[in-house]
């Protein structure tokens, strides 16, 4: 059988398999769901190291070390952001508004892995399709399809483990264009996920079902002049030798303030950043774009002194950022564009309005809705780039590779990252295990309607018989697992909760106060701190 024929029929097999094992899942409560995700997660925590490995062996990418924390921010500070997180059956009462969420998953996830960041992606993808109590069937990305493949039988042993169905996690053997097409569009696919190129995520919107896509980034980093540019070096540091600069939101160009610039350069360069001459400047300009003008993928997740020996010149070996000065934004100007590597278009402004559009310009070309970072102390023109720029998420301060998804940030942790309809996707949120459920809503009839209609109306028929049955919960005594499902709705501990309030009752034990209490919560609520600090990677430099 031809490969391209052989991989439409994986796909097919594939999710037939998951499709049974989702319907089975579907039906399994809040704790055993609970426990399989912690078994899974433990997993790819004991095998963090041996997955970043493979994946550099294999695709060439990227840093061990780096992809390592990758894999951890996934399996730890993730898991722990979204483990109390109710996505099982009720999951909201608001009683004095008379309305009952339930959750119920969405059935059969397709997974689309990059090579960029394989096992982390297909770690998280993992992670949030069980957490919302779906099935999910992966196509790799073929140069990676190794690595990944070993992720997933490592992820689908420990959940299996843990009572999953034996089909619930599964990948393709020989992803294809075809297969992956036949994955996203099978009438037994319910949603895609989609990280990758442009061209792959077109085709998850353009294949029939609900998907959520990312656009390309290509992040400027505007430096206002109160900006502190030892922390604007270290941060930018940190950034970009973070598995070299292979996640999307990492930046690609400083627009500096022409009043600092001189400093800064000077600070960049004292921290062991090269600055590329007019000479440099060109060698890197054909290394990063190709004579017909397409881009030279082996530039990707490099490092600096390794691409300086791919373009001709000669580094120190511990160079973390090659910057090079730009003139322009657009096709004839290649360094403008997103490189996923350790090289940073340079650009000077007179002031902050005209470093707002120069942004704005970078971030049209071909990064639109993804992420900008700004380095500054005035508030003003802080919200005033908020106002202004066509993107999901502003990192201010900060590294934007770490601060957008969420390592050192309170975003909400992420490795797929919505770029809104703005750059041509369906939301500007960092995707969730609550972007794969279907919410219910049970609603009862507000008393005001019938008042306002002249209709005789009896509380016990609308959201008054929630309040009824909350009172005669109340008369009864409250087990401890109780109370704390009740709290895990919104993503609390109970040992975070106030004293008196541990049994989802106030000190008053009054119906009316549970009442208030339940009608504040949300489905999606606080999430808990990760219990853990992460490292920001930088070779021989602590950040």
């Amino acid at each position: 059988m031809d490969r391209d024929l052989a991989s439409v029929q994986n796909a097919r097999d594939l999710l037939a398999r998951a499709d049974r094992a989702a319907a089975s899942f579907s039906k399994v409560e809040q704790g055993p769901v609970d426990r399989i995700v912690d078994a899974i997660a433990r997993s790819a925590t004991d095998h963090a190291e041996e997955m970043a490995r493979l994946a550099v062996e294999e695709i060439g990418f990227g840093d061990v070390e780096s992809k390592i924390q990758k894999n951890l921010f996934v399996s730890v500070r993730l898991h722990e952001a979204y483990r109390n997180l109710r996505t099982c059956g009720v999951v909201r009462e608001d009683h004095r508004r008379g309305l009952i969420e339930i959750a119920e998953p969405v059935g059969v996830v397709a997974g689309i892995i990059p090579c960029t960041n394989p096992t982390s992606t297909a770690i998280f993808k993992i992670l949030i399709a069980v957490k919302s109590r779906n099935a999910i069937v992966l196509s790799p990305h073929p140069r990676g399809a190794r690595c990944i493949g070993r992720t997933v039988e490592i992820l689908r042993r420990g959940a299996i483990e843990a009572g999953a169905p034996e089909d619930l996690i599964l990948c393709m053997s020989s992803p294809t264009l075809e297969g992956t097409q036949e994955l996203m569009s099978n009438p037994l696919t319910s949603v895609v996920v989609a990280t990758g190129g442009e061209g792959v995520v077109k085709a998850a919107y353009s294949s029939g079902k609900p998907a959520f896509g990312v656009g390309p980034g290509n992040p400027p980093v505007f430096v206002h002049q109160s900006a502190n540019l030892d922390h604007v070096a270290r941060c930018l540091i940190a950034s970009q030798t973070f598995d070299y600069g292979t996640i999307c939101s990492s930046e690609q160009s400083i627009v500096a303030e022409r009043s600092v610039a001189e400093q800064l350069r000077e600070t960049l360069a004292r921290e062991g950043c090269h600055i590329c001459n007019g000479n440099e400047t060109e060698l890197l300009k054909k290394l990063v774009q190709l004579p017909g003008g397409g881009f030279n993928t082996a530039i990707v997740g490099q490092s600096a002194s390794t691409l300086a020996r791919m373009a001709g010149f000669e580094v120190d070996e511990g160079c973390p950022i090659l910057i090079a000065p730009e003139e322009g934004v657009g096709e004839e100007y290649p360094l403008s564009r997103e490189k996923l590597a350790p090289i940073l278009a340079w650009y000077e402004v007179e002031d902050w309005r005209e470093g707002c559009k120069k942004c704005i310009e970078l971030i049209r070309y071909g990064g639109t809705g993804h992420t900008l970072g700004i380095y500054a102390r005035d508030p003003d023109v802080i919200r005033a780039f908020g106002l202004e720029k066509p993107v999901g998420r502003i990192i201010v301060n900060g590294p934007t590779t770490q601060g957008s998804v969420g390592l050192s940030t309170d975003l909400p942790p992420s490795m797929t990252l919505g770029c809104g309809a703005m750059g041509g996707n369906i939301t500007t949120d960092n995707i969730g295990p609550e972007h794969l459920l279907n919410l219910k809503r049970v609603a009862f009839p507000r008393s005001g309607f019938f008042a306002e209609v002249g209709l005789p109306f009896d509380e016990a028929d609308g959201a008054g018989s929630l309040r009824l049955t909350s009172a005669r919960e109340e008369a009864a005594p409250v087990e401890e697992p109780e109370a704390q499902v009740i709290h895990t709705a919104r993503g609390e501990s109970p040992s975070a909760l106030p004293s008196g309030t541990l049994s989802g009752r106030s000190e008053a034990g009054s119906a009316e106060a549970r009442t208030r209490e339940l009608s504040q919560r949300s489905l999606f609520g606080t999430r808990r701190p990760p219990e853990r600090d992460f490292y920001l990677h930088r070779p021989n430099k602590g950040l």
